[in-house]
């Protein structure tokens, strides 16, 4: 496959997941939810996650925005279910190190996010990607602290949070 096969290929993926987000569904049990917000957009999404144990059972994700935003919500609502939360953060901090150039481990397997790849050429872009997983990133911070809802919406602006979270 040559390299514009590939890039039509993403390209098309991106554009399904966009105009048919999976995740946008309302979830028997939400352990925990939380909103996320892109201050330099207006992106927005709101979760809803379901957990046993440290495996997350279930989630929801409901996306107001630009392709991107929706497309990686969708894309991460497809990949994440089933998997525990120590994987989670793994794929998590793998998809970030994606966005910002650097190598991912080949044992990674991102399924459709691949497809995203090409947005950390425009660095704005990038918070478009990361708000889903940003927002992902405080709704595992909250469960595992048992916390009390956090009004306060998670935004892109945070990254010392959110690169601090992993190492919590």
């Amino acid at each position: 496959m040559d390299l514009n096969e590939l890039n039509e290929l993403y390209q098309d993926t991106l554009l399904d997941h966009y105009k048919n987000p999976r995740g946008r569904k309302t979830i028997e049990r939400c352990d925990v939810q939380k909103q996320g917000f892109n201050p330099l957009c207006g992106d927005r999404v709101t979760m809803c996650a379901a957990f046993k144990n440290d495996t997350l059972t279930d989630i929801s994700v409901e996306s107001k925005g630009c392709a991107i935003s929706v497309a990686s919500g969708s894309m991460l609502a497809e990949l994440l279910p089933g998997k525990t939360i120590e994987e989670i953060e793994r794929i998590a901090e793998a998809f970030r190190e994606m966005m910002h150039g650097k190598e991912v481990p080949d044992d990674i397997d991102f399924g459709e996010l691949d497809a995203l790849e090409g947005v950390r050429k425009y660095s704005s872009r990038v918070k478009c990607a990361m708000l889903p997983w940003v927002t992902l990133k405080d709704m595992i911070r909250l469960w595992k602290q048992n916390s009390a809802p956090d009004n306060k919406p998670s935004t892109t602006e945070d990254t010392e949070r959110y690169r601090s979270i992993r190492n919590s």
